[in-house]
């Protein structure tokens, strides 16, 4: 009886030394400003590879959340439980609220207002892509995306 009982207690102290940790997870807040009015929703999309962006049908995003816009032309979400790795995000005014980005009469310019992280303009030869648009998350983390009209 005691030779079982040492046995299993060496086990447990030997799985416990095996026990991997959970990973750590993060908290990503992204403030965006400059809606010119308060209607419809901001769409925000979190995005975490390369190619993924631009996404105008919102299909490659990694998560994606919807918030209210304030009196103040503002809107904030929070992206929870990230793991550690590079990301980059996209803010869509979305006016009439159907998740896309619509576009001007046969024209490839965005008809809302849209924005992302470390893009302060977007045009023809500044097209949003993943390598510039990402940035490190490995601590919980604020982002502030000013909104583009064109």
């Amino acid at each position: 009886m005691i030779k079982k009982t040492a046995i299993l207690l060496i086990a447990l102290v030997l799985l416990s030394f095996n026990k991997s940790t959970p990973e750590e997870t993060y908290s990503l807040t992204v403030k965006s400003e400059g809606f010119r009015n308060s209607k419809g929703e901001a769409l925000f999309a979190l995005y975490n590879k390369d190619g993924s962006i631009p996404d105008e049908k919102y299909e490659k995003y990694f998560k994606k959340g919807v918030s209210q816009i304030d009196k103040n032309g503002t809107a904030t979400f929070t992206f929870t439980n990230l793991p550690e790795g590079n990301y980059a995000v996209n803010v869509l005014h979305d006016e009439n609220k159907n998740g896309k980005i619509d576009k001007k009469f046969l024209l490839p310019i965005p008809n809302e207002g849209v924005g992302f992280s470390n893009y302060e303009s977007i045009g023809m030869s500044n097209r949003p892509k993943f390598s510039k648009a990402s940035f490190k998350v490995n601590s919980n983390l604020e982002k502030v995306i000013k909104l583009i009209y064109m």
